[in-house]
C-alpha cells in the first residue's frame, strides 16, 4: 500500500502492481503546502481522489476522511463517506481513531472502512505531538481494545502508525482482519509508506522509511540542465 495523490503516480503505482492507493490527507503537507493534516477540505480531498481513481485499473482507493468530516456525528461521517465514493470514486474510505458509531454507520450505509490507529495525525496535538504509541502495556492493551471494537464494528483492515514492533505483530495475532504498518515493524499484513518519503521526493523522511529512489535530487539535477540548455541557447523548442 502507497499513498497517491494525482493521476501520475495513481498510474505508476498501479502499474506497479500496488494492491491498495491511499488518497491520503497527507496531501495537505506533501501536495498543498500546509503545515499538518488537519487544513485539509473534504472538497480538495475529493479532486485529489478523483483524479486518481480515474486512472487505476486494478488496485484499491482508499479515500481518506479529513479533519472535521466525520467526528462530529454519524450522519455528518455517511454524508462525508458517501461524497468522497460517489464524488471521488474511492472503494472505500478511511477515518482515524476509535469512532466506533461513525463506522457502524457508514458500514450500515453500505461503504468498507478502514481503521486507523496508533499515531492519528490529525489528533496529534492532543497526542502530545508525533510519538510513538502504545510504549507502555495499559496504552498497548488499549490499541488492542480499540482495534477489536473497529473489527466489531465492522471495519476491513486497521493502519497501525508509529506502534511499537511487538506491539503491532501481537494485535494483529489477535484480529480477524489485515493490519497494514507505517512505523510498527513487520508483523503486520501489510506496509504502508507516503509516496514521497519511499520515491525521495523531499528532503526529509521518517527514520523508518525506506528509499527507493532520489527524485527530488534527479529531477533538480534535470531541470538545471534544462534551465542551462535554454540559456546558453542549446535548447530548440
Amino acid at each position: 500500500m502507497t499513498t497517491a495523490y494525482d493521476a501520475v503516480a495513481g498510474r505508476l503505482a498501479d502499474a506497479a502492481g500496488i494492491d491498495i492507493l491511499l488518497v491520503g490527507d497527507t496531501a495537505a503537507e506533501v501536495v498543498l503546502g500546509y503545515r499538518s493534516t488537519v487544513p485539509v477540505t473534504l472538497d480538495e480531498m475529493l479532486i485529489l481522489t478523483r483524479s486518481v481513481s480515474r486512472v487505476v485499473e486494478r488496485a484499491l482507493v482508499v479515500g481518506d476522511l479529513p479533519f472535521g468530516a466525520y467526528e462530529a456525528s454519524k450522519e455528518l461521517a455517511v454524508t462525508s463517506a458517501s461524497r468522497l465514493v460517489k464524488e471521488g470514486g474511492a472503494d472505500v474510505v478511511k477515518l482515524e481513531g476509535p469512532r466506533i458509531e461513525q463506522v457502524e454507520a457508514i458500514v450500515a450505509a453500505g461503504m468498507c472502512v478502514m481503521g486507523h490507529l496508533g499515531l492519528t495525525p490529525q489528533s496529534e496535538t492532543a497526542l502530545g505531538g508525533r510519538k510513538v504509541q502504545g510504549r507502555t502495556a495499559a496504552a498497548a492493551r488499549s490499541l488492542l481494545e480499540k482495534a477489536l471494537a473497529l473489527e466489531q464494528a465492522g471495519c476491513f483492515a486497521v493502519v497501525f502508525e508509529a506502534v511499537p514492533a511487538v506491539v503491532a505483530a501481537q494485535i494483529t495475532e489477535r484480529l480477524r482482519i489485515p493490519t497494514i504498518g507505517i512505523g510498527a515493524g513487520g508483523g503486520c499484513d501489510g506496509q504502508v509508506l507516503v509516496i514521497n518519503d519511499l520515491l525521495g521526493m523531499q528532503a526529509w523522511a521518517p527514520r523508518f522509511v525506506k528509499r527507493y529512489a532520489d527524485v527530488e535530487q534527479r529531477a533538480t539535477e534535470a531541470l538545471a540542465a534544462a534551465v542551462a540548455d535554454v540559456r546558453s541557447g542549446a535548447a530548440v523548442t
